[in-house]
């Protein structure tokens, strides 16, 4: 696969968190970016790329997912974690030659609402509903849908360890009529390894089934980031490969590309 597009990412240190950060142990700040549902106000950055879309393979897709955490304290022993994903879309010969598209795709809320301590075994859990919402700037980026549905997260910590699962259920329920309905069952399985450098290696599959169109999509990703610190702002930067084992016939094929940053900010 020829490299289509060059992303050149910027960053200016903050005084943001000023001493704050200065006090917290990286190892730990490490850990909790590997827990979907850790109390920890994050803001990640994916910039993904795939090519081979399309009738002919001719199609290529960039997009920016941004995609901000924010916990919650409901009480002493429960959070609510909000997790957004909002997507900037820049698409090209996709689904056919000649045409092309950017702008804003739909956004996914999930509100996960998960015990502030791990069970006796140590698993961290969390529940609640997901939320699909219509904010593409265009018919071809978006469904023109509202959807809802549950989701779900399961995860263990052990050393530098950490495995589980994310999944969800989106059903449609309200929108242009004349669009297809929506229903899709997220799965994303994981497990990471953290370095004695703050170094996390991941591997995870994003896969998708459309129950509509009886189709999968399976992406298979394989991740390394590294903590780093830019004055007293703490930032979270890598990337890796992702390989599609399954799509629709005209999804993307082979391998594809993502970059991450994510933005820490301590409570």
């Amino acid at each position: 696969m020829d490299p289509k597009h060059l992303v050149v990412i910027a960053l200016s240190a903050s005084p943001f968190l000023g001493g704050a950060v200065q006090a917290q142990d990286q190892a730990e700040l490490a850990k909790q970016l590997a827990n979907p549902i850790a109390s920890l106000i994050s803001v990640p950055i994916q910039f993904n790329y795939d090519d081979d879309f399309g009738i002919n393979d001719q199609g290529s897709v960039f997009r920016i997912n941004v995609q901000p955490v924010i916990p919650f304290s409901l009480a002493d022993d429960w959070n609510m974690i909000s997790r957004t994903i909002l997507p900037i879309i820049d698409q090209n010969d996709v689904p056919f030659s000649g045409v092309s598209e950017f702008g804003l795709g739909d956004t996914v809320q999930s509100l996960f609402f998960s015990p502030a301590a791990p069970t006796s075994s140590g698993w961290i859990w969390g529940a609640g509903p997901v939320f699909l919402l219509p904010t593409a700037t265009d018919d071809v980026l978006g469904a023109e849908k509202w959807g809802m549905g549950p989701t779900g997260v399961m995860l263990k910590q052990s050393g530098p360890w950490t495995y589980g699962a994310l999944a969800n259920h989106i059903e449609s329920f309200a929108g242009d009529s004349s669009r297809a309905d929506i229903s899709t069952t997220f799965l994303q399985p994981f497990v990471s390894y953290i370095t004695p450098t703050q170094l996390t290696l991941t591997v995870n599959t994003e896969s998708t089934y459309d129950w509509e169109n009886k189709d999968w999509s399976v992406p298979i990703n394989f991740n390394a980031n590294q903590l780093l610190r830019f004055g007293n702002q703490l930032v979270q930067l890598g990337g890796g490969l992702r390989y599609w084992a399954s799509t629709p016939d005209a999804g993307p094929e082979g391998w594809g590309i993502r970059l991450n940053a994510v933005w820490l900010f301590p409570r």
